[in-house]
């Protein structure tokens, strides 16, 4: 495994981040596709072994639940807390009802501490606010995020799919205001929806962001056969609205190129999103033994020159999703 600086700050993560909206109990929130507590922890265990130290969670994933899984294994399979990177984000609903979500100061100061119960930690590593509030004045959110990084409760904060004009706007008034500042943007970006290279990924990269992007395999689509269906694409709802049929001839592409190379799919779709420099390291989730060795085998995978052009080629323009 390669360890690299996410972006410009100091802390040091592994190559390859484990996502971990899989795991969860399954009739809690969401997903119901998500693996229960006895099947995911050999997942976590095996990352672990394979060098990935960075854990992606939030408090939404599976009504929690997604959290006290990771926690309960970290602390079985980790050697000692120092060792890991543990991610998790604020803003869905947690509960019905006014404050039940979103990032107001009174949000983040209770979600950061439900968090840390259900991870049994006393501090993350990357608080991260899963999407923008446009409820909430952002100076009010900006300044109790920088108040759960001076309590000691988070050591680094992260944002989430937002548009690039509100992620810079933040970027201004935490400078300004001497908050603490973002180090992260965990955004939408695979070989089906490359939006993000318009203006989020040159600012992340003037700013000194680490791009950390979800769903780089595209949900699966990019690891199999287009009209190949799972449990889980037949179930998950969000997925269904982000990708098309014009992205068919993308998967097929990416097909042909790991065939030729004699590697899975997702091997090389991973190592073109990783080959883009202001990617620290792309979130991947891992249901089935061979999504983590893919993971990373795909670290040292490089791409010719000739071969970025061919995946890159069937691209067509999309509307902006995932917000």
């Amino acid at each position: 495994m390669r360890y690299v600086r996410l972006g410009s700050s100091g802390l040091q993560v592994s190559a390859v981040c484990l996502g971990c909206m899989s795991y969860g109990v399954p009739d809690r929130g969401a997903h119901p596709w998500s693996l229960d507590e006895e099947a995911s922890r050999p997942f976590i265990r095996r990352a672990l072994e394979l060098g990935i130290t960075f854990f992606d969670t939030a408090n939404v994933y599976s009504d929690g639940t997604s959290e006290e899984i990771l926690g309960c294994a970290l602390k079985d399979f980790a050697a000692s807390r120092d060792e890991v990177v543990v991610a998790t984000k604020v803003h869905g609903r947690m509960r019905p009802g006014a404050n039940g979500g979103g990032l107001s100061r009174k949000a983040i100061l209770s979600e950061i501490e439900h968090s840390l119960r259900r991870l049994g930690m006393d501090h993350v590593d990357l608080y991260q606010v899963h999407r923008w509030d446009p409820h909430t004045p952002v100076e009010e959110t900006l300044e109790a995020l920088s108040d759960v990084v001076k309590a000691g409760k988070a050591r680094y904060l992260g944002a989430s799919s937002m548009w690039a004009w509100q992620f810079s706007k933040a970027l201004h008034l935490q400078k300004a205001n001497g908050w603490a500042r973002y180090v992260s943007m965990q955004d939408h970006y695979n070989l089906l929806n490359r939006e993000e290279e318009r203006e989020m990924l040159p600012l992340c990269a003037d700013e000194g962001i680490g791009a950390i992007p979800w769903s780089p395999l595209a949900r699966g689509r990019l690891t199999r056969p287009w009209d190949e269906a799972t449990e889980r694409s037949e179930t998950d709802q969000f997925g269904k609205s982000l990708y098309a049929e014009a992205d068919r001839a993308v998967v097929e592409r990416v097909a042909e190129v790991a065939a030729e190379r004699g590697v899975p799919a997702a091997q090389v779709a991973l190592a073109w999103v990783a080959r883009n420099p202001v990617v620290t390291a792309p979130i991947v989730g891992a249901t089935k033994p061979h999504h983590l060795d893919d993971a990373v085998a795909s670290v040292d995978l490089e791409l010719s020159a000739e071969e970025v052009i061919r995946l890159e080629e069937p691209y067509v323009p999309h509307t902006v999703v995932g917000f």
